[in-house]
């Protein structure tokens, strides 16, 4: 595996374990505004414990990315977890909701840009 692919996957698990462990820390509050309240009506969930459960998937995802184990199934699992978690970064831009600095919707806007980037460098840092 090349220099680059190796060093964006092991950023990509850094930024996944850090992010998780922000679910179930000091960022808990701010993930919440991301969770559509459409999605949690359907689940037996609160808002609450949908921000805790995906918070250990990302650090699950982060400590396999970090690790190197079966790369390319890590890989293809996270850009999966990334489009899973497009609709609450859409949610945030229609609800206007403020969270992260992102407190306008051109910047929730522009963050919407970044999923496409998180999902493409899943898949390649791990093929």
């Amino acid at each position: 595996m090349s220099f680059p692919r190796t060093a964006a996957r092991l950023l990509l698990g850094g930024a996944l374990a850090f992010a998780g462990t922000s679910h179930l820390t000091f960022a808990r509050e701010d993930f919440r505004a991301q969770v559509p309240n459409s999605l949690a009506k359907p689940l037996p969930l609160t808002q609450d414990q949908i921000v805790l459960a995906s918070g250990v998937v990302e650090i699950a995802l982060g400590v396999a990315l970090l690790s190197g184990i079966r790369k390319r199934s890590v890989g293809s699992i996270a850009a999966a977890f990334f489009v899973a978690v497009f609709p609450g970064n859409l949610s945030q831009l229609a609800n206007h909701a403020s969270a992260f600095g992102l407190d306008t919707d051109r910047k929730r806007a522009l963050r919407l840009l970044g999923q496409p980037l998180l999902i493409a460098t899943a898949l390649w840092s791990t093929r």
